[in-house]
């Protein structure tokens, strides 16, 4: 989709190869998904449970949810470049439902790629079918950024491991099936302490959720509370090769992730560009249409260009990847830069509505608050910005 009238937008060279999938997946949210959502308030942050459970359902019957995943999981087998373009086309579709038709932070996750076969089977093929969620509890109260710097842990003991501590800032964990637990490993005998990732079923006995919290835009998260939680070896995520070895298990899986945060990214400021432009054709000031100054045209140029550049470093960091040259510099200047770009692109399209866009309601109202939080998740600005230094040299 381009907001110009002279012709394809540049990104659109990067596209091409996968244009007739995202031409099928927009159809899926102007078919589908935009009837669903219509009945929901534009403030709404968290969907029902039941229509986000239909969503993901509905779009892995399609192909859409987890494409990235093997077939034989339930997956599409897709490039990730595929995956990057279908993330952008939610983000700019403006349908409070489309987030959910694809692989989010309640879906699979890269960690369990690297379970046992029995894990995989258990637990990812029903998450890629979208038949189960699971959260992420990684955070702790003093270890965000960094971290595997982590106060839980867990101790092996006779029949297992016993786990203790605190988690905090958990998406989903209200909802979920399944926890994914990062635990610092008490290994005994001397042995050097590493980082464990088990996978635990929410009723495990011991692991209860404590505080409420709720961010900016509205979506809850939660604080997650350990006491002797008891899990057997094979909760361990990998087996045996799994103990101590989180942080190398999840290192591949970073910059795939930090690219689809990207083209969310990208994906929102394209569609509050396009706001803030349908707006300034329209909205007339002192017998002119406020699009024919220059205040406004430099507001809505500023974010075309920007929004350019950030899709096109997106795309190709992902085409990059896909082609086995993994640099995770790339991804890290390409969530930089997208998520950066969405918050400015935002603010803009805001001025431009004036107190419009200011009111509770407004669709920018919601993006306003909605679109801070991407430059904290998945590493924070300043995270990414040391690892681009530390590929310059600088350290």
């Amino acid at each position: 989709m381009t907001i110009t009238a002279s012709g394809a937008a540049p990104s659109s060279i990067l596209e091409g190869g996968h244009a007739e999938l995202v031409d099928s997946f927009e159809t899926f949210i102007r078919r589908e998904l935009v009837p669903l959502a219509a009945d929901m308030p534009e403030t709404e942050a968290l969907p029902p449970a039941d229509l986000r459970s239909y969503v993901r359902k509905r779009s892995a019957a399609l192909g859409f949810y987890a494409g990235e995943y093997p077939e034989e999981l339930g997956g599409s087998d897709m490039p990730l470049t595929a995956v990057v373009l279908l993330h952008h086309a939610a983000g700019r579709s403006g349908c409070a439902l489309a987030p959910y038709a694809l692989g989010g932070s309640d879906g699979p996750s890269p960690l369990l790629r690297n379970g046992t076969e029995q894990q995989i089977q258990r637990y990812l093929v029903p998450l890629v079918r979208g038949e189960m969620t699971r959260c992420l509890a990684l955070t702790e109260p003093h270890a965000g950024s960094d971290a595997f710097r982590l106060t839980t842990v867990a101790v092996r003991d006779t029949d297992g491991w016993v786990l203790n501590g605190r988690k905090t800032f958990v998406s989903n964990a209200d909802r979920a099936d399944i926890a994914l637990i990062v635990t610092a490993t008490d290994l005994g005998d001397d042995r050097p302490t590493g980082s464990t990732a088990f996978v635990v079923p929410m009723d495990q006995p011991g692991l209860r959720i404590g505080q409420r919290y709720e961010g900016m835009s509205g979506e809850p998260m939660f604080e997650l509370l350990l006491d002797d939680v008891r899990l057997p070896p094979d909760a361990v995520i990998g087996g045996d090769r799994g103990v101590g070895a989180a942080t190398a298990l999840a290192i591949d899986s970073l910059s795939r992730g930090r690219l689809i945060v990207a083209a969310t990214c990208n994906g929102i400021a394209e569609h509050a560009v396009r706001l803030g432009l349908e707006y300034a054709r329209s909205r007339t000031a002192f017998g002119e249409r406020i699009g024919t100054y220059q205040h406004i045209q430099e507001h809505l140029v500023s974010s075309h260009a920007e929004v350019e550049s950030s899709k096109l470093l997106t795309l190709a960091s992902a085409q990059l990847l896909d082609l086995g040259r993994e640099a995770p510099e790339n991804a890290a200047l390409a969530k930089l830069t997208a998520s950066e770009t969405a918050v400015r692109a935002v603010d803009r399209a805001l001025q431009i509505h004036g107190a419009t866009g200011w009111v509770r309601g407004h669709p920018l109202e919601f993006l306003y608050r909605h679109v801070r939080m991407m430059t904290i998740i998945e590493g924070t600005s300043e995270v990414q910005k040391v690892i681009v230094a530390k590929a310059m040299g600088l350290h």
